[in-house]
């Protein structure tokens, strides 16, 4: 099969593969139909280059068509239409049963210290092979895919894989009260569904900043209150708008869905860069000793949420010796939620979304359909957002 296989920094390439094969008998095998690109792909794209294996298959937001079980999997049979989650998870176990299948007993990457394993996410998640491809094999199919019905279109699904669990999740850590204001920093692919799910769930003025003019301009046609953070000279003045528009107080709640990709410290850049360059065995060290991350957009978010209020994190970040404002934090007591969306816990909050009303826009979500053989000038289409590429799926 054709997959889209990496091979260094900034240095992806669509290849021949073995096809997958049923290895467990939870396994599932599925042909893809749909492939989304998300913005962590581009973690593995640059920073976090030295937990990558020259060889690994990405992607993590697939749909399709099941192809085989094994026998222990009941729920599932072939020719049916599914989404798989991100995330790799049993179902049954403790984790898993309070709601967090990020955190799954059953998978968890307990080499390294981390939580499930996701599909082709590094070694640190277990560098199970990604869904950038003409098949997967689903681990766990017993619990993870989530059937879906014939019909309609693959874009009114594929972003149950990871976008609209991701941007719904971010959205409930928030805590909004009632009619309260939100601030989403970052309108990629997760932002701007963050925007659109808040509004639905009865938010009040939803605001959002970014730089990029093409993101600004689809958020304001949703109703949102979008600022160009180049239109300020500086984090006071970005402030001072934004409790110009909060009645002086700040947002009660604000999502960071930018992480380590946010425009900011030169210092944690150049370190990410250095981490890049070494031998892999040498990069990694590097990272999980002493990592930093860009902490820009974190700290903006600490600096503009109200006193009282709360911060959602949706946005990844990976540094292992990060400075942050706690006096800051402590003294406005901030409330902080964050972590890697938990699929299962929310897919049945949004699946009857996912109707012929569309409320939630998923049917024009997408800028970019793209085939999988064109995988590498997507991803640098998307790194360097180029011709407004907002979201980016492949059609294998």
């Amino acid at each position: 099969m054709r997959a889209t296989v990496w091979h260094g920094r900034r240095d992806v390439r669509v290849e021949h593969v073995p096809d997958p094969a049923i290895q467990e008998e939870t396994d599932a095998v599925i042909r893809i139909t749909s492939s989304g690109l998300c913005g962590s792909d581009l973690h593995l794209y640059e920073v976090l280059a030295p937990f990558m294996t020259p060889g690994d298959i990405l992607g993590h937001e697939p749909m399709g068509i099941v192809e085989e079980v094994g026998p222990a999997v009941r729920n599932l049979a072939p020719g049916d239409r599914v989404v798989v989650p991100f995330q790799i998870a049993c179902g049954h176990c403790w984790m898993c049963a309070q709601g967090l299948p990020t955190q799954c007993e059953t998978t968890q990457v307990t080499a390294y210290g981390m939580g499930a394993q996701l599909f082709g996410y590094t070694k640190l998640y277990g560098s199970v092979p990604g869904a950038q491809a003409e098949y997967l094999r689903v681990p766990q199919a017993q619990f993870g895919p989530i059937k879906v019905p014939e019909g309609p279109p693959d874009d009114r699904f594929v972003y149950l894989s990871d976008v609209l669990p991701t941007a719904w999740q971010a959205v409930r850590y928030a805590d909004l009260p009632q009619d309260g204001t939100l601030l989403v920093l970052g309108l990629g692919p997760i932002g701007a569904m963050a925007c659109r799910v808040a509004r639905h769930l009865g938010a009040g003025p939803v605001i959002a900043v970014d730089l990029v003019p093409e993101r600004l301009d689809r958020a304001r046609q949703d109703g949102v209150i979008a600022l160009d953070l180049t239109a300020f000279d500086s984090a006071d003045a970005l402030k001072s708008a934004v409790q110009d528009l909060t009645h002086g107080r700040g947002p009660d709640s604000v999502i960071d869905a930018v992480g380590t990709e946010a425009h900011g410290s030169t210092v944690a850049k150049l370190a990410q860069a250095a981490a890049g360059l070494l031998p892999r065995s040498l990069g990694s060290r590097l990272t999980e000793t002493a990592g930093m991350d860009r902490l820009g957009a974190l700290e903006l978010a600490i600096s503009l949420v109200r006193r009282g209020g709360t911060i959602s994190v949706s946005g990844v970040y990976g540094g292992a010796a990060d400075p942050l404002p706690m006096m800051t934090m402590f003294d406005k007591q901030v409330q902080l939620r964050m972590g890697q969306a938990n699929v299962r816990r929310w897919s049945d909050e949004i699946l009857p979304l996912l109707t012929d009303e569309d409320p939630l826009g998923v049917d024009s979500f997408a800028t970019h359909h793209v085939p999988l053989d064109e995988a590498p000038d997507a991803y640098a289409m998307f790194q360097k957002k180029e011709d407004g590429a907002i979201k980016v799926v492949f059609r294998p």
